[in-house]
């Protein structure tokens, strides 16, 4: 080759690839999910069913998945399927004993069937593994209200306020973790739930559950006069027209 031609090829910029011509690859929707993947799409659909029968599948590969078994459970669980549900939640306990959200949703079985006292027991062995989650101390602090526990009820409720302020704000109806709120005197919960946030310092929420008491049927205005976690409250208008009193009656 001529030295001239030679120069030139070499001074020419380097090539630049240009791979648009290939094709993009496969859409998200297209490409490979793995059976349990389908599964947890079921459940986000709410299709509890067919979820239920893909996990089990799922589980041909994993015989001894606790997350399996769990997820298996809240798909039982959520057709009120109970005794299949604590059977599958057992079975991950089994496979792994350190595995407190299958504990806590075994609690939540118990509280379904109204075995409050066991609810309570397996929730506090739940956070005997974990103490740091926050909708674990709430479902206690709901079975220990459905007992008849309302001090110790809202201590739980605290706790859970603490570790997380937006814990009763979510619905605990899907994922890995259940969380129970059921119970039979609402006017009453919502005080209670009230009592538990004046105590946080949120007084919104506070205000938010009082009116829910009331409009539920409580009406015991004089017991929150007197209840010294809504004393910081006292001065808001909001709350004393809620209670029926007027400023003079709020300072004293």
């Amino acid at each position: 080759m001529p030295t001239a031609a030679l120069l030139c090829l070499v001074l020419l910029p380097p090539q630049l690839v240009d791979r648009t011509k290939e094709g993009p690859g496969p859409p998200p929707d297209q490409r490979e999910i793995t059976t349990e993947k389908r599964a947890d799409i079921y459940m986000a659909r709410k299709m509890y069913r067919e979820a239920t029968e893909t996990y089990l599948n799922a589980l041909r590969a994993e015989p001894q998945s606790a997350r399996l078994h769990n997820k298996i459970g809240i798909a039982y669980h959520q057709q009120q399927y109970f005794d299949a549900a604590k059977r599958s939640y057992e079975r991950a306990i089994r496979a792994d004993k350190s595995f407190s959200k299958a504990l806590n949703n075994l609690g939540a079985v118990y509280h379904a069937e109204r075995r409050f006292k066991k609810a309570v027991k397996t929730y506090r062995r739940s956070l005997r593994i974990d103490p740091n989650i926050a909708s674990v101390h709430s479902n206690l602090g709901t079975a220990l209200f459905s007992r008849g526990k309302f001090k110790q009820a809202t201590e739980a409720f605290l706790i859970a306020l603490q570790l997380d302020p937006k814990v009763f704000e979510r619905r605990g109806r899907a994922g890995t973790l259940l969380q129970e709120r059921s119970v039979e005197d609402r006017a009453k919960y919502h005080y209670f739930m009230a009592r538990a946030y004046a105590a946080a310092g949120n007084y919104e929420r506070a205000l938010l559950n009082l009116r829910r008491a009331f409009e539920d049927g409580y009406r015991r205005p004089r017991k929150v006069l007197e209840d010294p976690l809504f004393e910081p409250m006292l001065d808001l208008p909001e709350l004393q027209a809620l209670l029926g009193i007027g400023p003079q009656q709020a300072a004293r």
